[in-house]
């Protein structure tokens, strides 16, 4: 029974899908803020430089100190962010403070030549720094300048994330377009599927016929083709089955209306010699009927196994040997001895070795019934076939039988050929199950009748 609370599979194909979207979204926003937040440190960064570099760039040297003359250029640059505050210091030689706030931070220096960016904090804001050298070498005056300046963050991380903004919006916008067209193309995948079930429930509960795989995706058409195989093999057995009551009501009404007037007969019958007759004429009647009801539940279980049972390899040499081995034959003919003929070398058929069997089986027992001594039973090969074949020194079967092989029987399987007919029908029905055909020739007086399977080629070592 189906579980109603499984979620659909259109559901789950879109929980995939927006999965597979919210990994790349949050890949993609870690991308866009580390490059937002770069670009925006670049950019700030590269004013903080100007800045220092313009102030730098002012100092002079008079009665032997440098001074300087505060340039506005500089504060123009930083007043781009209107909300940061900025500090700066200009430092002599000695790291003596010439001018600027003396609690701005200065770096520990290795190299005088590169100008040092470098993260603090003023008056409890996380702020960045850049720390520049002047390098002076005049008559009055000689040494270094060491001018750094300093800017809070709010502007540059507020552009941090307006570009990581500007970068997420037609992302998310491209994301809710790709979730609406995988709901449109799911819900046209799975629509088959719906076609499918339609059909199936407005079937008839016998119609058992192929489900089209017209206009059905490959991965669908898979599932119709296994599930078409399936009713196929449901369709057979239920035409055995149905084959099978209808054969047993039709086959069983004239014996055993039979058996019952012979057995009222001979209960009437007062003269012991006559009732001696007429019970012996029941007992043929009752075994014949035995032999017509093991026949039939034959064919029915064979028609089973062809359908239900994996193929396996199989000996075909085996099959003779154990058809010969069990004797039944002897009770059937208990005068005539069956020859086995079969050579060294193994012959392979893929097949069930029960349905084998009883093909075999029913092969001999036509032949010792309707057929003359000597009987053999051999294995051979023809053409890239495995032949498994009886022969006897009979006349062999009449056309009409044989042109009626594997037929239902619309007569009493009691007469000779009927029932012979009847175990070519198991006969047949085991070679169309294995790819193979009924094989009959006659020559020198001797008729044979066989079945022939594909070979197998390296199936035994």
């Amino acid at each position: 029974m189906a579980d109603g609370s499984a979620p659909s599979l259109l559901a789950r194909l879109l929980t995939g899908v927006v999965l597979i979207l919210g990994i790349g979204a949050v890949i993609v926003a870690l991308s866009a803020w580390f490059n937002g937040r770069s670009a925006s440190w670049e950019a700030y960064d590269r004013l903080l430089l100007g800045a220092a570099n313009d102030i730098a760039e002012s100092i002079r040297i008079a009665d032997g100190a440098p001074t300087l003359n505060l340039p506005t250029s500089a504060f123009e640059l930083l007043a781009q962010a209107p909300d940061d505050r900025v500090t700066y210091a200009v430092r002599g030689p000695d790291d003596g403070l010439i001018t600027g706030l003396s609690d701005t931070p200065s770096p520990t220096r290795e190299r005088l030549r590169e100008a040092i960016f470098f993260d603090g904090s003023m008056q409890g804001e996380d702020a960045r720094f850049v720390d520049v050298v002047r390098r002076f070498a005049e008559r009055d005056f000689s040494g270094n300048v060491r001018v750094t300046v300093g800017q809070t963050m709010i502007a540059r991380r507020a552009l941090a994330i307006d570009l990581m903004l500007n970068a997420l919006v037609p992302i998310a916008i491209a994301g809710a377009a790709l979730i609406l067209i995988s709901v449109i193309v799911v819900r046209g995948a799975v629509r088959p599927l719906d076609r499918i079930a339609e059909d199936m429930a407005g079937r008839d509960p016998y119609d058992l016929t192929p489900v089209s795989v017209e206009d059905v995706p490959r991965e669908i058409a898979v599932i119709v083709t296994a599930m078409n195989r399936f009713m196929g093999r449901l369709d057979r057995q239920f035409t055995a089955m149905q084959s099978l009551i209808s054969d047993t009501a039709h086959q069983l009404r004239t014996p055993v209306a039979a058996i019952r007037a012979q057995a009222e007969t001979a209960i009437e019958e007062s003269d012991p010699g006559e009732r001696d007759k007429r019970l012996e004429r029941l007992a043929r009647r009752t075994r014949s009927l035995g032999t017509l009801l093991d026949q039939m539940l034959s064919r029915a279980l064979v028609v089973h196994r062809t359908d239900s049972v994996a193929r396996e390899m199989i000996d075909l040499r085996q099959i003779a040997l154990e058809i010969v081995e069990t004797r039944d034959h002897e009770v059937l003919a208990p005068d005539v001895e069956v020859e086995l003929v079969i050579g060294e070398d193994p012959v392979m058929v893929l097949g069930d070795e029960f349905s084998l069997v009883q093909a075999g089986k029913n092969l001999l027992t036509n032949a010792l019934k309707h057929g003359a001594p000597p009987v053999r039973i051999g294995v051979s090969e023809d053409k890239g076939r495995a032949v498994l074949w009886i022969e006897d020194a009979g006349p062999g079967m009449s056309p009409g039988l044989l042109a009626r092989t594997g037929e239902r029987f619309q007569r009493s399987a009691a007469s000779r050929e009927d029932s012979g007919g009847l175990g070519l029908s198991i006969v047949t029905a085991v070679t169309d199950a294995f790819d193979g055909e009924i094989v009959v020739s006659q020559a020198n007086g001797r008729f044979r009748i066989g079945f022939a399977l594909p070979m197998v080629k390296g199936g035994a070592s």
